[in-house]
């Protein structure tokens, strides 16, 4: 596996302006992880579209619940900045010791990939197949970006899912599970800057927390994706793609991502 590529990954999950935290809305927590998954070292054809639904109601949190989940999430999230670390000494001695292999002459062979990994030309060049019409799509180092309106998916400031949301989600998640199938898959939430005008949220990341788990909830009932490729980080406001300044930036700005790894869930 490239270090350079995975520390990247690592780097863009976690955040650099603040610690992103991982929780769920309710009480009723899917049995599902909340860490990176396996084989990430460190910080998605069409399928029906579903019929109309009705939004569905954020339930009630309490505070000492949210609490809970966001002291979890800084402790997962310092691990993980450990690992970045780790990988950060191991880049450079690997970088040191290939600059001694360069001046001696000596051939380079390159270091093989962890099994169930695809390389990143892989990766790259089967992000045109995804049939998505209308939705931003990139790659960003190793990892594959599919990026979804926040306006397109939730009522307002809420994190209840609109039938627009619905039937967006389930054609993407048609869509990744066809090109990449089996792959890790990241719930990454934003929002933008603006003050929160409901006031069911204390903070960003409480909404983007509970935007997250509602996406996740709908693609691990309603779609083939499995809770096993799934974890969720919450961003807040912390990584905006373009200035806040104007309208049509904020909007930009206020989005679910779904981040594609190169690694495949076990069992694949």
């Amino acid at each position: 596996m490239c270090l350079g590529g995975l520390a990247a990954c690592v780097v863009a999950t976690t955040g650099c302006a603040g610690s992103p935290r991982v929780t769920r809305p309710g009480t009723a927590v899917a049995p599902a992880s909340l860490e990176p998954p396996p084989g990430v070292a460190a910080p998605a054809h069409t399928l029906p579209l579903a019929p109309p639904v009705a939004a569905m109601p954020s339930p009630a949190v309490g505070p000492d619940g949210l609490s809970a989940a966001l002291t979890r999430s800084r402790q997962e999230s310092q691990l993980m900045q450990d690992e970045i670390v780790a990988l950060r000494e191991q880049l450079a001695s690997t970088s040191s010791q290939l600059a001694t292999v360069r001046a001696a002459g000596m051939p380079v062979t390159a270091a093989p990939m962890a099994a169930g990994t695809v390389p990143p030309g892989t990766m790259q060049s089967a992000l045109s197949g995804l049939a998505l019409p209308g939705v931003d799509t990139r790659f960003d180092g190793s990892v594959v970006r599919v990026e979804l309106p926040a306006d397109t998916l939730f009522d307002g400031g809420t994190a209840n899912l609109v039938p627009g949301g619905v039937a967006l989600l389930t054609q993407v998640a048609g869509e990744v599970g066809r090109v990449y199938p089996g792959h890790f898959i990241g719930i990454e939430s934003h929002v933008d800057t603006e003050p929160l005008t409901n006031a069911s949220w204390a903070s960003p990341h409480q909404l983007t927390a509970a935007r997250a788990a509602a996406v996740f909830d709908f693609l691990t009932t309603r779609t083939p994706l499995r809770e096993s490729q799934l974890f969720l980080v919450a961003h807040g406001s912390n990584h905006p793609v373009v200035s806040n300044a104007t309208p049509a930036g904020r909007a930009k700005n206020r989005r679910v991502e779904l981040v594609i790894y190169p690694e495949r869930a076990p069992g694949e």
